[in-house]
């Protein structure tokens, strides 16, 4: 799988990875139906620095002091631009900022576990958006270990 360098390399219009923690997990929901032909690679992956809140019906990432589990995947050649609006529109995802937004799409660097691993990568995230992210933190349900399994 071919990804930017460690540290990154790309900026916000650049055809980044995706790091993906919920129902598009390998034998999720969501997998199979946005993801199937569209990836050239996928392999686990870490976010740091960010928590997991259960949804309900799908997890939230946010900024925080801990460790999201998930996968690294890349689009298959020729498809970035098709993936890219099927993850934004699932994500429910207007543009950055937009009010009615349930997540941003931002960059942020994830770690890929093992051997080799390279060092960071950077990769867009969909972050739970700030009215949601506010919610979480008064009244959500953290996942302590930073793992989405559907039907908890």
């Amino acid at each position: 799988m071919t990804t930017p360098g460690p540290g990154g390399g790309g900026s916000a219009g650049a055809e980044l990875p995706f790091f993906v923690y919920g129902t598009l997990l390998p034998g999720e929901p969501n997998h199979d139906l946005f993801l199937r032909g569209r990836t050239a690679g996928e392999r686990p992956a870490v976010l740091p620095r960010a928590l997991l809140y259960d949804g309900p019906g799908y997890p939230y990432a946010i900024e925080g002091h801990g460790r999201v589990h998930g996968t690294l995947l890349v689009a298959a050649p020729g498809v970035y631009g098709e993936l890219l609006g099927l993850l934004d529109h699932l994500e429910e995802f207007l543009g950055p900022g937009h009010p009615r937004n349930l997540y941003e799409r931002v960059v942020r660097e994830v770690e890929l576990p093992g051997p080799g691993d390279g060092g960071p990568v950077r990769a867009w995230v969909y972050l739970a958006a700030t009215a949601v992210t506010r919610s979480l933190r008064t009244g959500g349900v953290v996942i302590p270990e930073g793992r989405w399994v559907t039907g908890r």
